[in-house]
């Protein structure tokens, strides 16, 4: 089976070093490129590409602009890698055609998993027999959340969010702890920022997050089992 293939489009010289080596460690084939205007020709040529790894802030064409440019004629998988998580970022981002969005410094081996993620999603290939079973499933190796059999789509912090409520089940979690677990004890935002993801993770379950996933007012949050 030929290995796929991962455009990698960033600036910074040692992020594309270590992401293509991981890339490659994992049995993935990398092509690379130091601005947007290179990862254009390359995707352009006529190249076939399973995954882009965009950085946003890039010479001579931006990763938004990149992205709108790759979503006229293509809608494979694109991930978005940005030093920064405001939120005008994050919509942009996911307005131009973004599949997910990771904010510098990450972890290469999570991302990895990301990548595997969103190739197994758009090949089509066949979920696992646990994960078509009704209701919530999680594969935490493959960082990939399923409902009722259909894979969900998430950010990284939602799906970390959901991950922990889900392994704690029928326990009420703080607003606080949900932030050391999930975002770190040294992360400088507020508790605000859990109750967005929530709002967030609550639409995207539907019925099963309106029926699931809890508020306990004066205390915090909880996935009831």
């Amino acid at each position: 089976m030929d290995k796929k293939k991962i455009l990698i489009a960033d600036d910074e010289e040692r992020i594309v070093t270590l992401v293509s080596d991981f890339l490659k460690a994992s049995g993935y084939d990398t092509v690379t490129a130091a601005d947007g205007r290179q990862a254009l020709d390359i995707f352009l040529s006529g190249l076939k590409i399973d995954l882009a790894i965009i950085d946003i802030m890039m010479p001579e064409i931006d990763g938004w602009a990149l992205t709108k440019e790759i979503r006229k004629s293509s809608d494979m998988p694109i991930i978005m890698l940005s030093a920064r998580s405001e939120e005008f970022d994050l919509l942009t981002g996911f307005e131009a055609g973004v599949d997910e969005y990771v904010t510098k410094p990450f972890s290469p081996a999570v991302l990895v998993k990301r990548v595997e993620a969103l190739i197994k999603r758009s090949s089509g290939e066949a979920i696992t027999d646990e994960a078509a079973k009704k209701g919530l499933q999680i594969d935490s190796e493959a960082f990939t959340a399923y409902l009722d059999g259909k894979p969900l789509e998430l950010t990284l912090k939602e799906f970390e969010l959901l991950l922990h409520l889900y392994e704690n089940s029928g326990r009420v979690l703080t607003r606080d702890q949900l932030l050391n677990a999930v975002w770190g004890y040294d992360y400088l935002g507020d508790s605000r920022t859990v109750d967005s993801h929530i709002a967030r993770l609550r639409i995207k379950l539907g019925d099963y997050g309106a029926s699931r996933l809890k508020t306990v007012y004066g205390m915090g949050y909880k996935l009831e089992a």
